[in-house]
């Protein structure tokens, strides 16, 4: 498993060495190990040499894994979004105190973004993070209170008083608007999406130009998140 994380969005492929210092294991160690996983197709190697993860295991990750079943149904709804909204889509999950992005659509011109997919952020600095943080558990909402809360921008929660007015606020009201939190001139929008039990199990958003017009984006969210819901097997995606 150190392997398959010394990897990131930004650094997909490594040579061992690489691999070997961010392992921290020995050098001839992480190489046997490579070797095996590249065996099994886990892993692959370019003509230099270089590593990164194998098609084998986005394949095994698509066979195994419950967001699989989230995105199929999610795309329609979120191509028809980005249809009228013209800037990024996305669709995140909850991973510990992380969101982390199963998909995006973007557009040549669409205002400035800083997720892809796959990509993560901090649960209380983006739209998606901070629906899905309303709607967890009650001690993850206190562990993240809890703890430092990083600023992107100025516009960024970093109290806990206005993180725990935000939080109700967004159950309340059924939707997340960020003006700024991560991008001065960027604005994100999330809601909620249920399952067929009324459990949030992901956030649809969008990021949009930080202008009052783009608030008007939150009613087409929620209407795409309905549909999301209804397309939802009936069997739960999370246990």
């Amino acid at each position: 498993m150190r392997i398959f994380e010394a990897f990131t969005p930004d650094e997909p492929v490594l040579q061992v060495s690489e691999i070997a210092r961010r392992t921290g294991l020995h050098l001839a160690t992480a190489s046997r190990l490579v070797a095996e996983l590249t065996s099994h197709g886990l892993l692959t190697r370019d003509d230099d040499r270089r590593v990164r993860i194998g098609v084998r295991m986005w394949e095994l990750a698509l066979r195994a894994s419950p967001t699989a079943t989230l995105r199929d149904a999610a795309m329609p709804f979120m191509e028809d979004v980005h249809a009228v909204v013209g800037h990024h889509v996305q669709l995140g999950v909850r991973d510990g105190d992380e969101v982390i992005f199963l998909e995006r659509l973007s557009a040549p011109k669409a205002v400035i973004n800083y997720t892809r997919v796959a990509g993560r952020l901090l649960l209380h600095a983006s739209s998606s993070g901070l629906v899905l943080l309303a709607h967890g558990p009650a001690d993850l909402r206190e562990r993240v209170l809890a703890r430092p809360l990083r600023a992107y921008t100025a516009n960024t929660i970093t109290t806990p008083d206005r993180l725990r007015a935000t939080l109700a606020d967004i159950r309340k009201q059924g939707f997340a608007w960020c003006p700024g939190h991560i991008h001065e001139e960027a604005l994100g929008v999330a809601v909620p999406v249920k399952d067929a039990r009324g459990i949030v199990v992901a956030a649809l958003s969008v990021i949009v130009p930080n202008t009052a017009e783009s608030r008007a984006v939150t009613g087409i969210l929620m209407a795409a998140a309905r549909g999301i819901t209804r397309s939802l097997p009936a069997s739960p995606l999370i246990q």
